[in-house]
């Protein structure tokens, strides 16, 4: 079969095979996963173990606070943070010291930048405050403090086994369609900015005017 015009003689290279190239240029999409089943139950059985572990404390460890992930790609979104600010603790009337013993955890460092959130985790506390149980230390009597639950409501006490303990609030992002209104129809949303970008830039000689004219009255 001939070639038109006065080209390079076809020597192409198909010797590489999935899975024999070296670092990322390795093919994985043909290696197996035999062992799917066997890890899913190892899985299952480490949580479980865990969860024994840990009775009857939360399977999930410490309650933390809801908080907005930073940056403006992220921050409508809600995740578990590290630690309860000292302000939410305050506000919720526990001591920073007790709150570490009951299984709350603590964060000194982050600040809450609106009432919004500090009032959320508050909120958040004061529910988990009303559903805790405290077990007194020892089994005597004279283990007893105030503050411990009474040893009728410990008997059959169910563990917490849910991943957040208090699940993370998933806020609706719907909006209800709505006829425009006429206010809305006169208004523009260009010439609100292009004013506002206007103004910002002739501020500068704006107030230099008003200064000059001050001192001139003056």
């Amino acid at each position: 079969m001939g070639h038109g015009g006065n080209n390079v003689v076809p020597n192409v290279h198909f010797r590489k095979v999935n899975g024999m190239q070296a670092g990322r240029k390795n093919r994985v999409m043909k290696r197996t996963w035999l062992d799917q089943a066997g890890r899913k139950k190892r899985r299952s059985n480490n949580r479980k173990a865990k969860a024994a572990k840990l009775f009857p404390r939360p399977a999930a460890g410490l309650l933390r606070p809801v908080v907005h992930p930073p940056t403006q790609r992220y921050n409508m979104k809600l995740r578990l943070g590290k630690g309860f600010t000292l302000d939410e603790l305050k506000e919720a009337k526990i001591p920073r010291k007790f709150a570490k013993t009951i299984g709350i955890a603590v964060d000194h460092r982050r600040r809450n930048r609106c009432a919004e959130s500090l009032q959320s985790n508050v909120e958040r506390l004061k529910l988990y405050m009303s559903k805790l149980l405290l077990f007194p230390k020892k089994s005597g009597t004279k283990s007893v403090k105030k503050g411990d639950t009474p040893r009728s409501e410990l008997k059959d006490v169910a563990q917490n086994t849910l991943k957040e303990i208090i699940p993370v609030p998933k806020p609706s992002t719907d909006i209800e369609a709505r006829a425009i209104t006429a206010d809305e129809k006169d208004k523009s949303a260009y010439k609100a900015l292009k004013k506002a970008r206007t103004n910002k830039h002739f501020l500068g000689a704006k107030m230099k005017k008003e200064k000059a004219a001050a001192a001139k009255d003056a």
